[in-house]
């Protein structure tokens, strides 16, 4: 019967004697029990992998690992020795079963605030825990921590692509690497794109969108584009910026348009049955011939649009609600307003000649400068209460 002593792997203490019997799968089996690891692997004390049970001698010794390297315990035992003495002994870490070697200065000079440099600082302070070759153990991706590792030793940051140290820095509290980074991060990224979408862009969009789905385009820049004759129905263009946009004939049927920006936009011709444009700006706008009114009792809103200088000429407006809103110089000839709100509206200088204001409700109007000329239908003093 051989007998052999067993040893962690790097380790030259606390050997266990046993008896070699059976297979190579026995002997792991036995070492696996004495030493409370996986055993997976036998080298002797030169790092050679033993494969057969044959190649054992009596009273050989052995080291047994887990999967790692054979680790050399004439060096390795070296190592935890010193972990009392001053900032320049050295100490492995154990990050992840990746094993890194440095000295403790490095842990600590660089970045005396950090994590790093309080677990390291002062021996049992922090309490870190060991493995059974004495390096001390983080929880963290060795990938990651590399990077870091080599950012305390001097100080210049090597990154792998696809490796993002942000969070990694800020995890070990180290200030310098993470005001380092986040400038790296936003200079990388790339410059803001405000430019207007384009028809064509835009003609995309609305082919790959389903006719029974809302599209939502709140908020983005159509400044200038030619959306002219399209079919814009029920799309949410709340917020978004149609500033001098060509909308003729387009139709715009229960869209939102809520504080969008329509300044010195054309929407001659446009279909804006039941449309909300609450708040919204369209100071110098066109929109000769338009169509609010919907057969099916939808009204149109534009309450407390501005509407400055706006010229509305011959659009239908049957039961459009313009309440508060401005309509300072705007050219409203020849346009139906039977049953609008115009309560509280600013008419100053309005130009209604000609209109149809039949019930329309005109309470707290601002009337001063209008012209009521040639008007299909009497306005009495009960619409309009000065």
């Amino acid at each position: 019967m051989r007998r052999v002593t067993l040893f962690l792997n790097g380790s030259p203490k606390n050997g266990k004697v046993v008896a070699v019997y059976g297979t190579l799968s026995d002997l792991l089996s036995v070492a696996s029990n004495k030493l409370g690891i996986k055993a997976t692997s036998v080298y002797n004390g030169k790092g050679g992998l033993i494969d057969d049970i044959a190649l054992i001698r009596d009273d050989d010794v052995l080291f047994v690992c887990e999967g790692e390297p054979f680790i050399d315990p004439q060096t390795d035992s070296k190592v935890p020795e010193g972990l009392s003495g001053s900032h320049t002994d050295w100490l492995t870490l154990n990050v992840g079963g990746r094993y890194f070697t440095t000295t403790r200065s490095t842990l600590v000079n660089k970045e005396p605030d950090s994590m790093l440099a309080h677990m390291f600082k002062d021996k049992g302070v922090w309490g870190n825990k060991q493995d059974h070759r004495g390096a001390f153990l983080i929880d963290r991706s060795p990938e990651y921590f590399e990077p870091i590792l080599n950012y305390l030793r001097h100080g210049q940051l090597i990154v792998n692509d696809g490796i993002n140290l942000l969070e990694e820095a800020r995890f070990f509290g180290i200030d310098s690497l993470i005001e380092h980074l986040e400038v790296a991060i936003k200079n990388s990224q790339p410059p803001e794109d405000h430019s207007p979408i384009s028809r064509k862009e835009f003609v995309r969009f609305l082919l790959a969108t389903p006719t029974k789905s809302e599209l939502r385009c709140q908020g983005l820049n159509f400044s200038g584009a030619d959306l002219s004759r399209l079919d814009l129905r029920y799309i949410n263009f709340k917020m978004a910026n149609l500033s001098r946009c060509n909308l003729a004939h387009a139709n715009l049927c229960c869209a939102n348009l809520e504080r969008a920006d329509l300044s010195g936009s054309v929407l001659d011709c446009a279909n804006l049955q039941g449309v909300k444009m609450l708040c919204s700006n369209a100071e110098g706008a066109s929109l000769k011939l338009c169509n609010f009114e919907d057969p099916s009792g939808l009204k149109a809103n534009l309450e407390g649009a501005n509407l400055k200088g706006v010229d509305m000429e011959g659009s239908q407006m049957t039961g459009i609600n313009l309440r508060v809103a401005t309509l300072k110089n705007a050219k409203l000839k020849n346009c139906n307003l039977r049953g609008a709100t115009l309560a509280g509206t600013d008419l100053e200088n309005c130009d209604l000649s000609g209109c149809d204001l039949q019930e329309a409700n005109l309470r707290g109007s601002n009337v001063k400068g209008a012209i009521f000329e040639e008007m299909l239908t009497p306005l009495h003093m009960s619409q309009s209460v000065r």
